[in-house]
């Protein structure tokens, strides 16, 4: 089975996300795609973030009716910050049948020299990159399997979202109606 692994802090997560990873599934040869929600990004503040299990929980509640799409709390169980070289020997190990590939926006694939150990991910694993507005997708390496797909893009973020919640505005169609129960009923971001 060929897996996408769409990293994130999903917080929370919404429907830009969700348009994303059905439109890798669509339009490569993925047979699912794994929401592998990260519980501390090495690159990201963690201030604003709902905790890790409350935000896998909403990712699960936001793709319970989508057999080919998966949240995944596989990170939880690895050394904090998460490095995705670590949890792709861990998933490798774990799932050895499984052939797993990354997805990520062009403002990540940026960074990606940054990373822990690049050069083997980009030597071991495809890397699908969509294009995110403001951010070309230059590719600057020499080996690798990298497909640059052109996704439907909302401007939707995760940081407009709780901006929205704290004001008290409506976030109705920005987040699946399961999700905005949730959020409403435990009072998250506020």
């Amino acid at each position: 089975m060929k897996v996408g692994l769409y990293f994130g802090s999903f917080n929370p997560i919404h429907h830009g996300h969700l348009i994303i990873a059905n439109y890798m599934l669509q339009n490569s040869d993925l047979d699912q795609i794994w929401l592998v929600v990260s519980p501390q990004n090495p690159f990201k503040q963690s201030a604003s973030l709902l905790s890790a299990y409350n935000r896998f929980n909403l990712v699960q509640l936001a793709v319970e009716a989508e057999p080919k799409l998966k949240a995944s709390d596989i990170e939880f169980k690895l050394p904090q910050p998460s490095y995705t070289v670590n949890t792709l020997a861990y998933l490798q190990e774990k799932y050895p049948t499984h052939q797993f590939a990354i997805i990520m926006g062009s403002d990540s694939f940026e960074n990606l020299a940054k990373w822990k150990n690049y050069e083997f991910i980009l030597h071991h694993y495809p890397i699908f990159v969509y294009r995110r507005p403001g951010h070309d997708v230059v590719n600057n390496f020499k080996e690798g399997t990298i497909t640059i797909l052109d996704a439907p893009l909302l401007q939707i973020s995760a940081t407009h979202i709780r901006n929205c919640i704290r004001q008290g505005k409506s976030i109705r169609y920005l987040v699946p109606d399961k999700v905005l129960e949730e959020i409403q009923q435990n009072r998250y971001y506020l």
